[in-house]
């Protein structure tokens, strides 16, 4: 429900405070080149993002209102305009590089610039549109149910940062502590990134157990942010996997079956030793099995649960999208009728949306360059892309609501596109390879939709805390998504470029070599599976059901099946950072004071510094190392540590480390 209490920072009816102006756009448009390019190499070497909304709005706030003089609500739009290039850098690189993994290189004519460039402004601007009409139902209504830790962190920043004093101390504190702790973890790994507990494949009570945590500090804020229950919900998807389905599948599915299932997916050589899960042919073993079932099984039973879950969620989410709806057209008619609407309920006209998504389909199906060989054909690409974009659109901008975007599964989102898609292909007819790269322009551009759909509800959170015009923050992103995209595709291609060695060895893509790109290997997999009749519907059906059990037990199944799709690492330290925003309400309830407040509380703030310190030291990082790995491997002191210490006590002093983190935590929202 909405709260009715609920005030922004600036008032609907103030309108002297500066928002859209030419240096604010700029400024962002800057932001968004820098930060897609870092995300294009983040993503394809290590299948992850970083969320760039917080770090924008940090140096939005230190060079724009320093240098320039810009307000909170330019500042806004600065981080706005920026954020869509990391979010449509993502879904680029996590579907479109599949175009070199396709049967027979019948995708690789469709890897050059153009066809990727229209690729990422439609499916950015696909996004945008379709969060439009969402925008009251999801922010306004859902503000006391849907916390958006991201936009909630940025808006905290943003105001902070404006009111200064102790507000601004202490989230910049909080990102002091987590950048320098993570530059003391990414750059000198004096702390481990992730610590591990394993049990051995032999072990007769828990066999391939793995306990492990990603202990970033930009996870432990998020955990704060997002609060106990939540996380409570995401963490217990993963332990069913890890302490659950893993040792079972490890104790019944021999190595030799495991092996078989990863050569299926593309994942590794049955024929080769080591490589990514440590084969043996010989011995028929890995040395990391967990890690091995998990990319075997587990990720397409968490797949068919995302999938699952989203439909539930779509299905119990209709009453709200129609009143929506019935709420925006009623808007349009008081538009008409020129009836006055508050500044701060300002969005884009229904009749944008509409015109715009089928300008998107038309454009789609007559310029050159896209797969499919006639009109009809490109027609329905189009038609499809809408239909499951509408749909994930939503889910996404749900989901990134609970967990924040850095944690989307939007490459499970893609999978059951993809699966639908070919589902409809062999509903007609079309079977074969000349059909696969259509079936991925489907899955890319809905991807790409929804990820920025999931980043374009973050920022329309900020602005409703700060108290932004949303239809100025709706055109930034337009812009936004246009701008970066011109350098995503360069990027890309760039950093495709095979070295002299590789060259000389014959091999034209560094893509697949130097660059993994998990998520575009996995999904050329499935769509070559799926259109010749040879995927495992089994695992994605145990997913399913396992979402309709969690309904079942009236637990909402979306958190649960995320937490079932993402590894341990991911979901445990950001349980924890929801266990010590639990800690401080009980220990503030005891002894009969007031919790501390959602938005300004000091803990809240503090957090808001990890997750902006750490996403920003994650993007220097990853920006450092397109051109200066070898330079970065000399200052890291992980192998002498490891010497001195053992792995063990490395590990364990990289705990330490996270626990005196989570302490400061607690001590400052503690403090009056």
């Amino acid at each position: 429900m909405e709260s009715s209490d609920f005030k922004p920072y600036i008032s609907s009816d103030n309108t002297s405070v500066k928002e859209f102006t030419v240096r604010a756009v700029v400024l962002g448009a800057l932001f968004g080149i820098l930060f897609g390019a870092a995300t294009v190499y983040l993503a394809l070497k290590a299948g992850l993002t970083v969320s760039a909304s917080i770090p924008i709005a940090v140096l939005a706030i230190s060079l724009g209102r320093k240098f320039l003089g810009t307000t909170i609500l330019e500042n806004n739009i600065i981080q706005t305009t920026g954020s869509a290039g990391e979010s449509v850098a993502a879904g680029v690189v996590f579907t479109l590089p599949a175009f070199l993994f396709l049967s027979e290189g019948v995708g690789q004519g469709y890897f050059n610039y153009f066809t990727i460039l229209m690729l990422a402004i439609f499916g950015g601007i696909l996004g945008v549109l379709l969060m439009i009409p969402l925008r009251k139902s999801l922010i306004v209504k859902e503000h006391d149910n849907l916390p958006y830790p991201e936009g909630t962190a940025c808006a905290q920043v943003l105001i902070a940062g404006e009111k200064g004093g102790d507000f601004a101390k202490t989230a910049y504190q909080g990102l002091g502590f987590a950048f320098g702790y993570a530059l003391l973890q990414r750059v000198f790994h004096v702390i481990a990134e992730t610590p591990k507990w394993a049990t051995g494949v032999a072990n007769k009570y828990l066999p391939a157990g793995v306990v492990s945590g990603e202990i970033t500090p930009e996870y432990l804020g998020v955990g704060y942010i997002i609060g106990p229950r939540i996380a409570g919900v995401l963490v217990a998807g993963g332990v069913l996997a890890w302490l659950g389905l893993i040792p079972l599948l490890a104790t019944v599915v021999p190595a030799d079956t495991i092996a078989l299932q990863l050569t299926k997916l593309g994942l590794m050589d049955i024929t080769q030793t080591g490589g990514r899960f440590g084969w043996n042919p010989v011995t028929h073993s890995f040395t990391e099995l967990a890690e091995a079932i998990y990319r075997a099984y587990i990720r397409q039973i968490g797949a068919g649960a995302v999938a699952g879950a989203g439909f539930i969620t779509l299905i119990k989410t209709l009453p709200t999208i129609v009143s929506t709806f019935q709420e925006s057209i009623s808007d349009l008619r008081n538009r008409d009728k020129s009836v006055a609407v508050a500044r701060t309920s300002d969005d884009l006209s229904l009749k944008v949306v509409g015109i715009g998504t089928l300008a998107l389909v038309l454009l789609m199906a007559v310029l050159p360059g896209m797969p499919g060989d006639n009109f009809f054909y490109k027609l329905l690409i189009g038609v499809l892309v809408i239909v499951f974009g509408f749909f994930f659109v939503t889910v996404a901008s749900r989901i990134v609501g609970i967990i924040g975007s850095s944690n989307s599964p939007i490459s499970g989102m893609t999978i059951a596109t993809i699966m639908g898609t070919a589902l409809v292909f062999i509903g007609v007819g079309w079977t074969g390879k000349v059909f696969e790269p259509m079936a991925l322009v489907v899955g890319g551009l809905v991807c790409i939709a929804a990820a920025n759909a999931g980043a374009t509800s973050q920022d329309l959170k900020t602005g409703y805390l700060v108290g932004a015009t949303p239809r100025y923050q709706q055109i930034a992103l337009f812009i936004g998504v246009v701008v970066s995209s011109l350098v995503i595709g360069f990027t890309v291609l760039y950093l495709d470029t095979p070295t002299p060695e590789q060259a000389a060895a014959g091999i034209q893509h560094a893509i697949g070599e130097t660059y993994n790109a998990p998520q575009a290997t996995l999904m050329a997999t499935l769509i070559k599976g799926l259109l010749s009749f040879s995927l495992d519907w089994q695992f994605v059906l145990v997913g399913l059901f396992i979402a309709v059990t969690m309904e079942l037990c009236n637990v909402k199944s979306l958190s649960f099946a995320v937490g079932l799709y993402l590894p341990l690492a991911t979901t445990l330290p950001i349980w924890i950072g929801g266990a010590l925003k639990g800690l401080t309400d009980w220990m503030a309830k005891r002894k009969g004071e007031e919790t501390e407040d959602a938005d300004l509380g000091k803990g809240s703030l503090f957090a808001t510094g990890l997750v902006a310190g750490g996403a920003l030291a994650g993007v220097i990082v990853a920006i450092l190392s397109v051109r200066l790995s070898t330079q970065l491997s000399t200052v890291s002191a992980e192998h002498g540590l490891k010497e001195a210490l053992g792995d063990g006590g490395y590990d364990l002093m990289g705990v330490l480390f996270f626990a005196a983190l989570a302490y400061f935590l607690v001590r400052a929202a503690r403090k009056k």
